[in-house]
């Protein structure tokens, strides 16, 4: 079976490991960065000669243009092109949620910092509040905001950029990470990024004793995000979960059977028809 992984960090541990464990079982392996030269996806892949599976973890526009072109010339992406373009949208992402009713902080959108500074447009649920780029990407704004001089600085650097201010939650200081693939839930804690409480963050929680029914809530958001590998950060707020960040095919980092499974996911369904010889995308060496 042809599996292609579509990043620009081919040395990325997971999928590194996940790669090993295809070449293994002896499928066939390929890595495509997406943002590979300056022209249009069917200079990146042949539409007649396509892999059995690829796996999105890029989430760039092109990567995102690269994906849909493959869907329509019907291969299997994981994630979809559309459920990883929802979880790039933080706006997109609350009304999803609201709709669903998944347990998240009150959001709303602007489409400049700078508009938190005026009139109606300044916070109204009072501070301390959460700041973040509307778009999710590599270096963007999130940051926590404790009053009106803080606002008017942040707002110095990050004028123009399209946010969502958001409620805070009162936490311990520890993240749950809830990774899912294909079904599988692989959990673990690692330190809020902002909000600990004063005096730091408490004893890390013990992972064992994460409560079933926050599982379920793991497992029923990637239902209604249409995802099938994803990771869903909760934080306790007076014992019930709140779900602070999704995100579309993240690093998993640290669960030993997150390769397996994985691999697992990525040699489910198959296209039909007969497999083609090992072939790599156009201009990919094939490692397998």
């Amino acid at each position: 079976m042809r599996v292609c992984l579509l990043t620009d960090k081919q040395d990325h541990p997971l999928l590194a490991a996940v790669s090993s464990a295809l070449i293994a079982a002896e499928h066939c392996v390929t890595f495509l960065n997406p943002d590979t030269g300056t022209g249009s996806p069917s200079e990146l892949v042949t539409p007649d000669d396509l892999a059995d599976v690829y796996l999105l973890k890029a989430h760039t526009p092109r990567a995102l243009a690269l994906a849909r072109f493959l869907e329509a010339h019907g291969a299997r992406v994981v994630n979809s092109a559309a459920a990883t373009e929802l979880c790039q949208d933080r706006s997109r992402i609350a009304a999803v949620a609201e709709g669903a009713d998944l347990p998240m902080p009150r959001t709303r959108t602007l489409d400049a910092l700078s508009e938190a500074l005026h009139g109606a447009e300044q916070p109204e649920s009072g501070y301390p509040l959460m700041v973040k780029s509307r778009h999710s990407r590599r270096q963007d704004l999130v940051a926590r905001v404790d009053g009106p001089a803080e606002l008017r600085d942040l707002a110095a650097t990050w004028s123009d950029e399209p946010v969502v201010l958001q409620e805070f939650v009162a936490n311990s200081g520890w993240d749950h990470k809830l990774w899912v693939i294909a079904g599988e839930v692989f959990t673990g804690v690692r330190p809020a990024p902002v909000g600990a409480p004063p005096g730091g963050a408490q004893s890390a929680p013990l992972v064992r004793d994460l409560p079933r029914a926050w599982t379920r809530l793991a497992l029923h958001t990637g239902e209604v995000f249409g995802l099938d590998v994803y990771g869903v950060d909760l934080l306790d707020r007076e014992g019930a979960p709140v779900v602070v960040d999704i995100n579309a095919f993240p690093g998993i980092r640290g669960p030993k059977g997150a390769p397996a499974a994985l691999a697992a996911l990525a040699l489910r369904r198959p296209r039909p028809g007969p497999l083609a010889a090992c072939r790599a995308p156009a201009r990919v060496p094939c490692t397998g």
